[in-house]
């Protein structure tokens, strides 16, 4: 949806191709983000993303100590230790 919304506002953009990008934006249903995309989430952030960030931060040795250590406990609350 980014790009058809870029292509939208780009100046350079031929007429044609504003309007094959507006159809596409309605045919997707509208230029507005969907809300279900994170539903998943309290926080409304991407569960695996969130996931991966805090194993990044678990094994990275320039963490400091408390950081990995709290990282390890959400991990843990998600079931998502990661394997040592």
């Amino acid at each position: 949806m980014r790009g058809y919304k870029a292509t939208l506002s780009n100046p350079h953009t031929s007429d044609e191709a504003k309007k094959n990008a507006q159809a596409m934006l309605d045919r997707l249903g509208g230029d507005q983000p969907r809300d279900g995309l994170y539903e998943q989430s309290k926080h409304g952030k991407d569960p695996t993303r969130v996931m991966s960030g805090l194993k990044a931060a678990h094994h990275n040795p320039n963490v400091t100590d408390s950081g990995r250590q709290k990282a390890e406990e959400k991990l843990m609350e998600m079931n998502e230790l990661p394997e040592e």
